[in-house]
């Protein structure tokens, strides 16, 4: 380009700097280049109520206090934050929290009475540290950031020190050892068949993380929903990062200092899940698929005539004409109400699959109205997103938009007249033959917020089973409904459980199951199950057995297998395996009580349902590395057997003392012991002091009216507290308070035992009475008082104390 005349006798060059503003030859010679930038030095700091605002002069950092132990960190690179909105933390009623701002010469300093937020004057590093000045988190380097050009907005980092003897645990449903230190992973949403041991990612993104250093425990919560990454010391030993593809650098920094604590708290920013209808912590059946309406009749007589108990008969694809969605297939279902309600005289109720795929035909309603009404994701350009799945070329709801949502809800209206119970969420990472899933320029309305696929991808699945569940809620009246999906996001434990996806029938998978259904409990997401038996694979009847067994103490219990393999019924691998497989679904319908209850503890409180080893001995450092023994609740300690041909294995005990389950022994924990696992048996332990409920045997839930609750109380020379919870199992009624949550409190010495029950809530069970079964006394009973009145009709043969008594006792004295 030449230089401007203005005047012939003066020649301006291009290149002028006027007032400030510097013109170029070629103006992309200003331009820097695309490089991370990183926090400054913080020079001021604002305060509005609970929120505490840094900036070094451009970018700014702010620091809310939620609770006294949890406050949330996001950065703005420009000092401009985005609209504030999560799916995984809903808007919820403020906690009050008590914090102060302190500033001396080296740092801002946020306090509660937990825990204290550090921000470093000198390099921007933000740090937590408990009332007793242990550093739990800082920062490595200070947290940063990239332009994204092609995009637009940031891909973010933020990098913690990684301390020598850290250890690391949740992600969700990761396929690796239960302890993540060393190890790196991606969070996208993937349809993973037949996945493998190491394999990343899986189906499920749970941005959620558990720390242990020194005994002191917290987590981060990284909300975010784009492509995530975590790296737990595997490229720099002494660093552990997280980052994402988009979106804001927000997360939740949540103190412990137990792990227990971190997921309780957890629990407050992502909810609970609601409690589910008794029947569905029975035994379900499933398979790819179960077709046509007289191979269905055969599954269930099946049960019945054998008399191995289960609730849940499944429906998958082939149930729909042509694999359209809310249709039937008239030639293999010609009468689906009669069949429905057929089997629920039965005992058996209808759980249905669902995909989100929904077929490109203009005679179909389900698309016409979606199509009529625009609820179809669209690509950037305005054209539909089309992808194939199973019914062919198909077009995909807008789940982040709330009216598709209702809409879709409204579809189930048919199903549930027919009689349906349960619905099955599937395909919703979401899933496309060939493509994986959607294009990255596919938007969606993200409830107003606005969004393309990369922000959207990873809430997909959960904001599907919302729209299922809110109008499976509504359509079912004061009935609560039973939700399962394949995809989620952090907080979906909300709105539904969640089995494992599409393993594998090995030995290795059985005990990747067990695991994985650890990580996911102490991950936020109590309602998870394997299937049983492995859904791709043939397994043998020893490890459909065992695998049984480790499905007896999984929240879900459900057998699941591709059409392509042998029949897997209980049945299927003939004797002995039949026999010992009905022992143990037998034996979780006995324990049905003690599980519904393990439920209400974490609805209520946040519990998680399964608690590996560390979470109960976190002080413990062997115990990081501890994966195959779990507690379910905080009584039954439970240790399947995990490897072909074997007759004992080693079992550790936490401290305290233990019953065998089998033989009543009493073990000293705090030590490993070895354990004889005949093919029928798996070690079972159950903590001293703990009060199990046991109900008669069902062949499902509901079949009889309950007459009578045993207590099986297992003595301790120490306090011991116990829960039992009851309601209605099927309604919403424990929402206004109409439940019984009863506390037992055991104590003994060596000459007496006493048993306190308390009441709460506004619940009255039909029964009338307890049967008690007392096992461990160090001495002959000679005497029984209860509520000031003397027992005599008592047994006590082989150790075990035996009577019955009225259920609204309030004080128990056994004396020798």
């Amino acid at each position: 380009m030449e230089d401007k005349v203005l005047n012939p006798d003066i020649i301006i060059p291009l290149e002028e700097e006027t007032e400030g503003f510097r013109h170029l030859n070629n103006p992309a010679d200003g331009i820097k280049p695309i490089v991370k930038k990183y926090l400054g030095i913080p020079n001021h700091v604002e305060q509005t109520g609970n929120k505490f605002y840094f900036t070094d002069g451009e970018a700014k950092v702010e620091a809310i206090v939620v609770t006294n132990e949890i406050i949330r960190i996001r950065v703005a690179p420009h000092g401009v934050f985005l609209e504030d909105f999560s799916y995984g933390v809903p808007k919820a009623e403020a906690i009050p929290s008590e914090y102060k701002l302190f500033e001396d010469a080296a740092e801002y300093r946020i306090t509660t009475p937990s825990i204290n937020c550090h921000i470093n004057k000198t390099n921007f590093f933000i740090s937590f540290s408990d009332t007793d000045n242990n550093i739990t988190s800082v920062d490595a380097v200070p947290m940063h950031w990239e332009e994204n050009i092609q995009f637009g907005g940031y891909y973010v980092f933020g990098t913690k020190v990684c301390h020598t003897n850290e250890t690391f645990f949740g992600l969700g449903d990761k396929p690796t050892e239960l302890n993540l230190r060393g190890k790196r992973f991606t969070n996208w949403n993937t349809d993973a068949y037949s996945f493998a041991w190491g394999q990343d990612p899986l189906y499920r993104t749970i941005p959620f993380y558990v720390s242990v250093n020194e005994g002191i425990a917290h987590g981060i919560f990284f909300d975010n929903t784009f492509k995530s990454h975590f790296d737990f010391g595997a490229e720099d030993v002494t660093k552990t990062s997280f980052w994402a593809d988009g979106g804001e650098l927000q997360y939740y920094y949540i103190h412990g200092p137990h792990m227990m604590d971190v997921v309780k708290r957890y629990h407050i920013l992502t909810g609970t899940h609601p409690m589910p209808p008794m029947w569905a912590l029975g035994y379900h059946q499933c398979r790819w698929s179960y077709y046509p309406e007289s191979k269905v009749r055969a599954i269930t007589k099946g049960f019945r005539e054998r008399k191995i108990p289960c609730d849940g008969i499944y429906l998958d694809i082939d149930y729909m004409d042509g694999y359209r969605c809310f249709t039937w297939n008239n030639k293999y279902f010609p009468n689906p109400k009669q069949m429905i309600a057929d089997l629920a005289a039965d005992g058996f109720k209808t759980v249905v699959i669902i995909d989100p795929g929904i077929r490109v035909d203009d005679s179909y309603s389900v698309f016409k109205e979606g199509k009529e009404n625009r609820y179809f994701c669209r690509r950037s350009d305005d054209y539909f997103m089309e992808g194939h799945v199973w019914p062919g070329r198909c077009q995909f709801p807008d789940f982040t938009n709330p009216e598709v949502r209702t809409w879709w809800g409204g579809l189930f209206d048919e199903l549930v007249q027919l009689g349906v119970a349960g619905v099955w969420n599937d395909m919703n990472e979401p899933a496309v033959f060939g493509a994986g899933t959607f294009p990255d320029d596919v938007r969606h309305q993200y409830e107003g917020y606005r969004g393309s696929h990369r922000k959207a991808h990873n809430v997909y699945g959960m904001q599907m089973v919302r729209a299922t569940y809110e109008g499976l809620r509504k359509l079912m009246k004061n009935k609560r409904p039973f939700t399962i999906t394949r995809a989620g996001y952090s907080g979906l434990q909300r709105y539904a459980s969640v089995w494992t996806g599409d393993n594998v029938a090995s030995w290795e998978h059985l005990k990747l199951g067990n695991i994985q259904c650890q990580r996911l409990s102490m991950s936020g997401v109590p309602f998870c199950g394997t299937d049983i038996g492995g859904f791709s694979g043939e397994p043998d009847g020893e490890l459909f057995t065992r695998w049984i067994q480790l499905g007896t103490f999984s929240p879900f219990m459900r057998a699941h297998s591709a059409g392509d393999t042998k029949e897997r019924e209980p049945w299927s691998f003939g004797e002995p395996y039949t026999a010992i497989n009905r022992k143990f679904i037998e034996l979780r319908y006995r324990l049905l009580p003690y599980m519904y209850s393990a439920f209400w503890e974490h609805h209520r409180y946040g519990f998680p349902i399964l608690r590996p080893v560390v979470m109960q001995e976190q002080d413990v450092q062997s115990n990081h590395f501890r994966q195959d023994e779990f507690t379910y609740g905080d009584k039954i300690l439970v240790c399947p057997v995990l490897e072909p041909g074997i007759a004992s294995r080693t079992v550790y005990l936490p401290k305290g003392k233990w019953y065998n389950f089998w033989t009543n022994e009493v073990i000293e924990g705090g030590q490993e012991v070895q354990v004889a696992t005949p093919l029928d048996t798996i070690p079972i332990f159950v903590k001293a002091g703990s009060v199990i409920p046991e109900h008669p045997l069902q062949q499902y839930v509901g079949e009889l009216e309950i007459e009578e609750v045993k207590l099986n109380i297992y003595y301790s020379d120490f306090e011991a507290n116990s829960f039992l919870f009851e309601d209605y199992g099927e309604t919403f009624a424990y929402e206004q308070d109409i439940y019984l949550e009863k506390k037992f409190i055991v104590s003994g010495d060596t000459t007496a035992l006493t048993i306190q029950q308390s009441l709460e809530g506004l619940y009255t069970p039909r029964y009338e009475n307890y049967a008690f079964s007392i096992v461990g006394l160090p001495f002959k009973p000679a005497n029984i008082m209860i509520d000031n009145k003397w027992v005599t009709n008592f047994t006590f043969n082989n150790s075990k104390l035996e009577f019955r008594y009225p259920k609204n006792f309030k004080q128990i004295k056994i004396m020798k």
